[in-house]
């Protein structure tokens, strides 16, 4: 493993506002370069009350303009609700801004329900132009003008990287065959992180931008003093979950002791294994568990993420990982 880097999603606590949540990614943010995250990456997400990071390209740039050495970027941008050139000055202006830190992560879902994403881009189309729009985008951060002479100001020559994202083995297929860089979101979806690390490693085409794949996977993080602190904390991902799912999205829920009580029997199994990739304990449960992961898939670089209520726990939660994640890597953190 040659990188360990942090998913932020900025969570919006229950009994807290927006600005609260974006104030703790930024305190978290200078907590993860502390720590040694290589990588500092928030996601697209609309219409959910539990999240501060809709405006990403926003958010990029007011962690970035807090931290000093650790790459910043999207993860992801759903690109199918956007236009490729605005992306590109988006990005390119992050990039102006704050040179060689600035990573872009595509993803094809639309990161929201369907009315939302109606409402995002006006205008639905039936066709997956995804492909075509991913390769759009990168010829407009590239050094030449494109085809029809429509360039990117600012974006043009600052060849922001860019990584696939995915759950499934279309992201897989397309960061192979493109020579990208690919990140599997095993820390919601777990189920096709085998065989699309597969197909990716086994189809991967090296390209200008990549000579050999590289592989992230994503994986969820409730680390504590004590097991049980660590998995009363966690309570308050899987009830945020458990809402998301039953269609009654929420800021994100204050832990309980009560999970069995709360939630039906089979939904809960169902939430847990949708959070199966993950690692929850003290320091010592917490690098067991992380170490048994990588063994088994040998990813290039691991991503954690996760959510707990309570800003300070969240802080030493990703600190103890990165103790942890240190110890596995085969080149220091920040290389």
């Amino acid at each position: 493993m040659k990188h360990f880097s942090l998913l932020d999603l900025s969570p919006i606590p229950e009994g807290k506002t927006v600005a609260n949540a974006l104030a703790n990614s930024v305190k978290l943010a200078c907590a993860a370069e502390r720590a040694g995250y290589h990588r500092y990456w928030l996601a697209e997400h609309h219409n959910m009350p539990g999240i501060a990071s809709a405006a990403t390209a926003l958010v990029i740039g007011h962690v970035a303009a807090a931290t000093t050495t650790m790459r910043i970027g999207a993860g992801g941008i759903m690109l199918p609700n956007h236009s490729p050139l605005v992306i590109a000055e988006q990005f390119g202006t992050l990039a102006t801004l704050y040179p060689d830190r600035i990573d872009l992560g595509l993803g094809r879902a639309p990161g929201t329900d369907m009315a939302t994403a109606r409402a995002l881009r006006r205008h639905m189309a039936s066709e997956d132009n995804f492909p075509q729009d991913v390769l759009e985008l990168i010829g407009y951060l590239g050094d030449d003008a494109t085809e029809t002479g429509v360039q990117a100001f600012p974006g043009t020559g600052t060849n922001v990287p860019i990584w696939i994202l995915g759950s499934s083995l279309y992201g897989a297929q397309l960061a192979a065959h493109l020579g990208l860089p690919y990140a599997f979101a095993s820390h919601f979806a777990p189920a096709m992180l085998e065989e699309a690390l597969d197909v990716y490693r086994r189809t991967f085409r090296p390209s200008i931008w990549l000579k050999e794949p590289h592989a992230m996977i994503a994986v969820g993080v409730c680390a504590a003093d004590t097991d049980a602190e660590a998995t009363f904390l966690r309570s308050s991902q899987i009830l945020a979950l458990v809402r998301l799912r039953t269609g009654k999205p929420s800021k994100l829920p204050l832990p309980t002791h009560n999970l069995e009580q709360e939630v039906p029997s089979a939904l809960l199994h169902q939430v847990r294994q949708a959070l199966s990739c993950s690692a929850t304990g003290s320091p010592s449960t917490i690098k067991q568990q992380l170490g048994d992961l990588i063994k088994t898939y040998q990813p290039d670089e691991v991503m954690v993420t996760g959510m707990i209520h309570e800003p300070s726990a969240r802080i030493r939660s990703f600190e103890i990982a990165a103790d942890a994640l240190n110890s596995f890597c085969k080149a220091p953190a920040a290389a």
